[in-house]
């Protein structure tokens, strides 16, 4: 696993790496996103009045709706309408022909994205709020004394960013027909703006988007012992080092060094964290082993 491909040294790039806050929080939802037994992550879509049911959304185990149903104490069921978005997984529901994986955004984090410069090449990593679970009498719940961590969990290369509002968007992508922000753009909000996902991530061997197929100790942002909200990050995103920038996150009293690991004190409830990595090597080292 940690052998290093030619594949996967690829010629570094200039990019931008957006951490993007998606599923079940406190306010909508309430309860964490479940990692499973065998580690499969499954981020729970966030319930909305305007979405699908949650009925119609398949997962690995099974209907969804019989597990959030379980671990929210039946305050969530399945007629419950959700955001399905970022929308990652080919199998979770019946797919218009040519779907494509996609992330949909508006308003103030738009406009945040926007502001930071994001488009084509830039990669979204998507992290919730997680917590293991696991099946006893035949119901779901989560592990008695199992940590609540911020976690990575899909990923998402720009290959093109559309604007749903445009006369011919729909005419040229019918497959996005029954994306949340395509069936309900005209009242979704403002600055509606869809992230399509690239065919391959850097152009290499991995899928240009996708769902982390099991969840490792690589894939945790909460640093052990701490709130959720307090990560440990790699090195190479020290801003006291490597001049790099994280948007939300330029005050020097948020970083910090514990027993010699880089600490980041998040921002309560921000959705889109952008850095520019520039064409760092280091950067796209630890994108690669993410992947691998």
């Amino acid at each position: 696993a940690n052998v290093t491909s030619a594949n996967d040294r690829l010629k570094p790039q200039i990019m931008k790496l957006i951490f993007s806050r998606k599923g079940f929080d406190s306010q909508y939802g309430g309860v964490p996103s479940p990692i499973l037994s065998d580690g499969t992550l499954l981020p729970l879509p966030i319930p909305s009045r305007q979405g699908r049911s949650l009925r119609d959304i398949q997962s690995s185990a099974g209907p969804l709706h019989t597990l959030v149903s379980d671990l929210t104490g039946g305050k969530i069921g399945p007629d419950t309408l959700v955001h399905l978005d970022p929308d990652l997984q080919s199998p979770s529901v019946p797919r218009l022909a040519g779907w494509q994986p996609s992330l949909g955004q508006v308003a103030a984090a738009q406009g945040h994205l926007a502001r930071q410069g994001v488009g084509q090449g830039d990669l979204f990593l998507f992290f919730g709020w997680f917590r293991q679970a696991e099946v006893i009498g035949g119901r779901w719940r989560y592990v008695p004394g199992a940590p609540d961590i911020h976690s990575l969990f899909g990923w998402l290369q720009i290959g093109a960013v559309l604007d749903p509002g445009a006369p011919d968007c729909a005419e040229r992508n019918p497959w996005l027909g029954d994306h949340p922000h395509v069936a309900f753009a005209d009242t979704i909000g403002k600055s509606n703006t869809i992230y399509i996902g690239a065919k391959s991530l850097l152009g290499g061997k991995f899928p240009g988007a996708g769902v982390f197929a099991h969840w490792t100790d690589r894939l945790r942002l909460t640093a052990p012992g701490h709130s959720r909200s307090v990560w440990r990050v790699p090195d190479w995103m020290d801003p006291s080092t490597s001049g790099l920038k994280l948007s939300y996150h330029t005050d020097a009293s948020r970083w910090s060094r514990q027993e010699g690991a880089l600490h980041l004190q998040t921002v309560g409830k921000g959705q889109e964290f952008v850095m520019d990595t520039g064409a760092s090597s280091d950067a796209q080292d630890w994108l690669m082993s993410l992947m691998r």
